[in-house]
């Protein structure tokens, strides 16, 4: 069998939970888990408590010990070798460790309890930046902890003073709560906005583990799941709200149910995904409309992997003159610890080629990325039929069949995912090893998110893209990419190797306003006025 197929095979890790592609499992049962994540269970603070609540011993193994919860893996020094560019005319000096940032001791106790050591290079730079109430746009890898870079500082800065800033809300403990009498208007304090239902999620599932044992009341609302459920929650009252547009202003227009008159922080994650024009009219009423927070203390914060023209307008609008930018490495870049492998494959031999590459590596939980929803249903169909143990999402699918996808893909019960590009940013999923372009991405800024989906926070993987003559347009682009990490370019892209050096057209430097700044992860970058290095 072709080495060119079959790819790397060393680096793919041993799965508990994947041991043959033969070993197929029902997945449907899901007794063990709230029929829908907005469900899921968090902590609930109770009027007895003091300033910190009481340890929970079974919330704790659920949240920090779960099976499918990602872990730091043992490569993170290649993360924080990366060059970090700051631009900030205020000093910022990044913290080495967590326990110098200044978080409050509850803040974090978590953090170590959700295992992370110490702060990569996003984490190192905006953490000061926020606990500074500065805005800041945070630009970085796919993988590289910008979810933890923007709560951790967020609830840190209002843990102890939520009983003063959060309104009204009942006693959820209390044997006598009623919903229909007790509860209340949502009034969050962080609003997290966010393109995708699988993203909104996982964030969600990291803010119930940074908000334990304080009475910070994390929320989660999204298209596709019944309304009903998502007002209840809501009705319990919700310090910390991730949402997806569309659900969101939903609700803001039923206006006994969620108001936005209290937020500090509105952060937008993947940002340059949510300026696309279909949401204009969102963007417009979060950043700015509606009953936004006009406190001259409202902190923006908006964080991606890729940083285009309509985000820097978008940042441009909002955010205050005297924000900091914190760049790692190139905006659009990826890491070494994805090994990427091209290979050259015939439209018409796609489907035995994923065959042989599947069939001449062990057994890993993999990603097949395609460019159209029909394409996905039918690798499910053609890989389920031949005996794997596989399932898919795309947009067509319902909210309940992509939760349960995702789920099983989690559980290791449906090791192989088949989805288009609804998930292709931010998701964490643990045991992610290998990433197949299956059809080449539509822009290199997609090929980026794709394979971002493995090798997080210090962990490593491998991204195989099928390439043919039709792909040619991105082929400069793709090799340059390839190039900046130290892969392999296969013979057949040898002639797309820059005669001079690497030359990017990375605009996402235009319009800076403020001094700027370089050094690697743990440097002390230069303030405006000193002596900067670019």
């Amino acid at each position: 069998m072709s080495e060119a197929i079959t790819g790397n095979p060393d680096i793919i890790n041993d799965d508990p939970n994947v041991t043959k592609w033969g070993d197929r499992k029902t997945i449907d049962d899901y007794t063990a888990v709230p029929a829908w994540a907005a469900n899921a269970t968090r902590y609930e603070w109770s009027d007895d408590f003091g300033d910190v609540g009481p340890e929970d011993e079974e919330l704790e193994k659920m949240l920090f010990q779960a099976e499918d919860k990602m872990e730091v893996g043992d490569q993170l020094e290649k993360l924080t070798d990366i060059k970090v560019n700051l631009e900030s005319e205020i000093a910022i000096e990044p913290v080495v460790r967590f326990d110098d940032a200044g978080l409050h001791p509850t803040v974090l106790e978590n953090v170590k309890r959700c295992g992370f050591k110490i702060p990569t290079p996003i984490q190192a730079y905006c953490l000061p930046a926020v606990l500074k109430n500065l805005d800041v746009i945070g630009i970085a890898q796919t993988g590289s902890g910008k979810t933890a870079a923007y709560l951790i500082p967020t609830i840190s800065k209002l843990m102890g003073k939520a009983k003063k800033l959060c309104g009204p809300r009942p006693d959820v403990t209390n044997p006598e709560f009623d919903l229909r009498t007790h509860g209340v208007r949502a009034e969050p304090l962080i609003l997290v906005v966010v393109p995708t239902r699988e993203l909104a999620t996982q964030i969600f599932d990291e803010a119930r583990r940074l908000c334990y044992r304080s009475m910070l009341r994390p929320c989660v609302i999204y298209g596709g799941a019944p309304t009903v459920e998502q007002m209840g929650q809501l009705r319990k009252g919700c310090d910390v709200l991730i949402a997806t547009p569309g659900r969101l202003l939903d609700f803001l227009e039923r206006g006994s149910l969620l108001s936005l008159s209290r937020v500090k922080y509105t952060i937008v994650d993947e940002a340059d995904e949510m300026v696309d024009s279909d949401w204009d009219r969102e963007m417009e009423v979060i950043m700015g409309g509606a009953d936004s927070s006009t406190d001259s203390d409202h902190v923006y914060l908006l964080f991606s992997a890729t940083f285009n023209k309509e985000a820097r307008l978008l940042a441009k609008k909002y955010m205050s003159t005297d924000h900091v930018r914190v760049r790692v490495g190139r905006a659009g870049s990826t890491h070494g610890n994805v090994v990427q492998k091209v290979v050259f494959v015939d439209p018409h031999k796609k489907r035995d080629a994923l065959w042989d590459l599947l069939m001449g590596m062990p057994p890993a939980r993999t990603i097949i990325f395609t460019n159209r929803k029909q394409e996905a249903d039918l690798i499910d169909d053609f890989l389920w039929n031949k005996g794997l143990p596989s399932t898919s999402i795309h947009s067509d699918r319902t909210q309940r069949e992509r939760e349960d996808a995702i789920r099983a893909f989690k559980l290791g019960k449906a090791p192989i995912l088949i989805t288009t590009s609804v998930a292709a940013r931010g998701l964490d999923l643990k045991h992610t090893l290998h990433i197949i372009n299956y059809d080449f991405p539509r822009d290199i800024n997609e090929y980026v998110h794709r394979i971002g989906r493995t090798a997080r926070i210090g962990n490593i993987g491998l991204a195989t893209t099928f390439y043919n003559d039709k792909d040619e347009g991105q082929a400069e682009d793709l090799v340059k990419l390839m190039l900046e990490t130290g892969q392999e370019i296969p013979d057949f892209l040898e002639g797309y190797k820059p005669s001079g050096g690497l030359d990017f057209q990375d605009n996402s430097d235009e319009e800076a306003t403020a001094g700027a700044a370089e050094g690697d992860a743990w440097g002390t970058g230069a303030a405006a006025g000193e002596d900067a290095a670019w």
